[in-house]
């Protein structure tokens, strides 16, 4: 019997610490045998002790392959020359990618057969077997990232003193039924790297910004600071009927909670862009990536149609009652106007959901005076000015016409363009 490495053909003279890396590559692969006791020429240099080989062999595969392969590996005996050696026969898996437990679904950790080499394999290619294997509904994939740590998880489960332990994670779809971390376990992990990014401009578009921040880590942090964030933007203007003082927020706090949480429940985090919340003076605007999904039009989502994405996580966002019944969430947006003229709008784009929540309290009490008419006047006539152009106008200090100025941008009558020296005013 001639032996020589091929790409179904392994050869070693020994156990060794690397033979792992083969079964891994063969399983990925086309499937392969090993051979213990043949050296790389082909040199049959046989095992002492064959029970004992295939033993310590069939131990190194259970305790440090992911997912569990043995059941594709055959073990046999041959007397070649006299000589004893073992034959490792390794199929193609079932449940691919498989990896090095110690290293996790990463390059690293996943080999491939190329040749009569076995190499680390392609972030690219771990995709794929993923899909392959698993299918392509994203939140029960297996997530390249499995050293997951769930503090704000835990504590979330524990305010509704619910178990959050492995028998949970596996109902909830955060574990597979190997024991393996799913995409919806990394959306709600410490190391969740999905991100929602808040802006804010002065104005009601995106020429003078003030702040941004980004959020990430779990869902449930995410959820709580941007909410916190944005409710600190949701100021309250009080006026007067009769003899009693009437308060009212900018933004209804049902919309905004509602509005966020269909950005987090429904968003498409198969695709790697973020969660854009935009905060001008006159509106938010909630953006999440990925349109509707197929066969639901917008009509529907108005009436209260809600076709899941993201099932499981769904499922833990209402099972902590932060969600109701599916379909509510929009019904909710637009009921929170329903005493207003001004209502929200939803706009859709096959790769983009955009909720705009109107401020109920713009202009709603803003008076302009003399000079500020004047200055809208001028602007309407010259097309756009500089302040300069409005000291003289008006025979004032620069600080005086720089405050009126920035009080017109912030209710949205004029709008600034340019910055520093160049800056400019339009209508």
């Amino acid at each position: 019997m001639i032996f020589k490495e091929t790409d179904t053909t392994e050869l070693k003279e020994k156990i060794t610490p690397d033979l792992t890396k083969e079964v891994i590559a063969f399983a990925n692969t086309n499937g392969g045998t090993i051979y213990i006791g043949v050296d790389n020429n082909g040199n049959i240099i046989g095992i002492e002790n064959y029970d004992a080989a295939i033993l310590q062999i069939n131990n190194m595969i259970r305790d440090s392959i992911k997912p569990d392969i043995t059941m594709f590996v055959r073990y046999n005996t041959l007397t070649v020359d006299e000589k004893q050696i073992v034959s490792v026969t390794v199929d193609r898996g079932t449940n691919r990618p498989y990896y090095l437990a110690s290293k996790g679904l990463k390059p690293n950790g996943v080999y491939v057969r190329n040749g009569t080499a076995s190499d680390p394999s392609s972030d690219t290619a771990i995709r794929s077997m993923i899909k392959e294997t698993d299918g392509d509904s994203f939140e029960k994939m297996r997530s390249l990232e499995q050293n997951l740590t769930f503090e704000a998880a835990k504590r979330e489960f524990s305010e509704f003193n619910i178990k959050f332990g492995n028998e949970q994670m596996k109902t909830l779809g955060i574990l597979n039924t190997d024991g393996i971390y799913t995409n919806v376990g990394l959306l709600i992990s410490d190391q969740c790297r999905h991100m929602i990014k808040v802006a804010v401009f002065s104005g009601n578009d995106k020429t003078d910004f003030q702040d941004r921040r980004e959020y990430s880590g779990s869902l449930f942090r995410q959820m709580e600071e941007v909410y916190d964030f944005i409710d600190i933007h949701n100021r309250v203007e009080a006026h007067f009927e009769g003899l009693r003082r009437i308060d009212k927020n900018d933004y209804p706090k049902e919309a905004l909670r509602e509005s966020l949480l269909n950005c987090i429940v429904h968003r498409d985090y198969s695709y790697s862009a973020d969660t854009m919340i935009s905060i001008f003076c006159d509106r938010i605007e909630f953006v999440s990536v990925g349109g509707l999904p197929a066969g639901v039009s917008l009509n529907d989502i108005m009436l209260g149609l809600s076709v899941c994405r993201n099932e499981k996580l769904a499922r833990i966002f209402y099972q902590l009652k932060l969600i109701e019944a599916y379909g509510t969430g929009v019904p909710k947006i637009m009921s929170a106007y329903k005493a207003s003229d001004k209502k929200p709008v939803i706009e859709v784009s096959d790769n983009a959901f955009k909720i705009t929540l109107p401020n109920l309290n713009y202009n709603s009490s803003f008076k302009i005076n003399d000079d500020e008419k004047n200055i809208i006047e001028f602007i309407k006539s010259k097309g756009s000015v500089t302040r300069p152009d409005i000291d003289k106008l008006l025979n004032i200090s620069q600080s005086t016409s720089g405050r009126m100025l920035k009080r017109l941008c912030e209710k949205g009558l004029i709008k600034k363009l340019g910055s520093g020296k160049n800056s400019k005013y339009s209508i």
